[in-house]
C-alpha cells in the first residue's frame, strides 16, 4: 500500500511542481498567462500587505490556516516515517546450486512461514515479516498462543518444524527469528 500512496503523492507533486515551474518560466520570457495567477512582476511577493490584511477581520481565517498546514506538516512527517520504517525484505535470493540462483517473493515466504506456524497446535494466529539483507533474511514472528497452550513447546515446534523448513526450502544457511508471543485473553474458568 505505501507503494501506491508514494506514487499518487510524488505524482501530484510533480504535477503541481511541473504547472507552476511552467506558469514561471512562461511569464519570464513575457508569454501570456492565465488571469489568475498571482505574480505580475519580477518585483512581487508571495503575500502582499493587502492579502495579509484582507481577512485581519474574520477571526476564523489565520487559524484555519495555521490549521491546515499543521495537518500537512503532520502527514508530510507521517510519510516520512513510513518511508524509513519500510524494512520489509521483497525477495529471497535462493542459491540453486549451479551458479545462478532464484528469487523467491518475500511476501510469498512470509505466508508459508505463518501458515505452517498457525497450523502449530496451540497457535491461533501467527504474523511474519522477513527483514534483513536477501541473501541473508531474518524474521520476526508475533504468536498469538492459545489459553491453553505450552508456551516452550510452542516455540520449540516452531523453531524446528516451521523455521528449519523455510530455511531448508530456501537453501539458506541459517534464518535467525525474533519470535514474540503473546497469550490469547480468555475469560475465567469456573470450577465447581
Amino acid at each position: 500500500m505505501i507503494r501506491v500512496v508514494n506514487r499518487v503523492l510524488l505524482a501530484l507533486i510533480g504535477l503541481v511542481l511541473l504547472c507552476a515551474g511552467g506558469l514561471v518560466l512562461a511569464q519570464g520570457v513575457r508569454w501570456p498567462v492565465p488571469s489568475w495567477w498571482p505574480y505580475g512582476g519580477p518585483h512581487d511577493v508571495l503575500l502582499s500587505r493587502v492579502n495579509r490584511l484582507r481577512w485581519r477581520e474574520d477571526g476564523w481565517w489565520w487559524p484555519a490556516v495555521i490549521a491546515a498546514l499543521a495537518v500537512v506538516v503532520v502527514l508530510a512527517l507521517w510519510w516520512l516515517l513510513a518511508q524509513l520504517r519500510r524494512s520489509r525484505l521483497a525477495e529471497v535470493l535462493v542459491d540453486t546450486g549451479d551458479g545462478e540462483g532464484a528469487l523467491l517473493r518475500g511476501h510469498a515466504l512470509e505466508h508459508v512461514l505463518a501458515s505452517e506456524a498457525e497450523s502449530l497446535d496451540g497457535v491461533a494466529r501467527a504474523r511474519v515479516r522477513l527483514t534483513g539483507r536477501r541473501g541473508a533474511p531474518s524474521a520476526r514472528v508475533r504468536m498469538l498462543l492459545d489459553a491453553h497452550a505450552a508456551p516452550g513447546e510452542a516455540l520449540r515446534r516452531l523453531v524446528h518444524e516451521a523455521l528449519a523448513h523455510a530455511r531448508d526450502s530456501a537453501n539458506l544457511k541459517a534464518l535467525p527469528a525474533q519470535v514474540r508471543l503473546r497469550a490469547a485473553k480468555h475469560r475465567a474458568e469456573r470450577v465447581s
